[in-house]
């Protein structure tokens, strides 16, 4: 059975890549760990957006944590390993890996990362797109 979508519309040009796109963020907004915000911050420089992401990711530390940016996604990871010269009487908490990961829109920026008090926040920049207008001639095939 042929599975039919909003992009494939004969109108919708260029579009093939964003519904592998939302495959891709449907199946990764399933997992809850580490909890997360997503906010709009007020922006230090001229115009376009801040957007903050936090992640709770308390227990780990610097060292435990990777973000990077892998074909327009941003990924972070945290990697944390067992001590084994502890002891545990009662383990509750567990030593974890994560991997979360968002898709960026083009022209999004990464300006830094930042870890304090167990919550991770990275600032991305969305500068304001310039408005272009560009008139295309019609030549005569005569």
């Amino acid at each position: 059975m042929t599975r039919v979508s909003a992009f494939s519309s004969p109108f919708m040009l260029g579009f093939d890549d964003i519904e592998r796109v939302l495959d891709r963020v449907s199946k990764a907004a399933n997992d809850g760990y580490p909890p997360y915000n997503i906010e709009r911050i007020p922006s230090v420089h001229d115009g376009g957006d801040v957007i903050r992401i936090t992640l709770a990711v308390a227990g780990f530390t610097r060292e435990q944590l990777e973000v990077s940016v892998e074909e327009s996604q941003l990924v972070i990871r945290g990697r944390q390993q067992d001590d084994k010269q502890r002891q545990y009487l009662h383990r509750g908490i567990a030593a974890r890996q994560f991997q979360r990961a968002f898709v960026l829109a083009e022209g999004i920026e990464i300006l830094g990362a930042d870890l304090r008090d167990g919550l991770l926040s990275i600032d991305l920049a969305r500068p304001e797109p310039e408005r272009i207008v560009r008139r295309i001639e019609i030549s005569s095939s005569e």
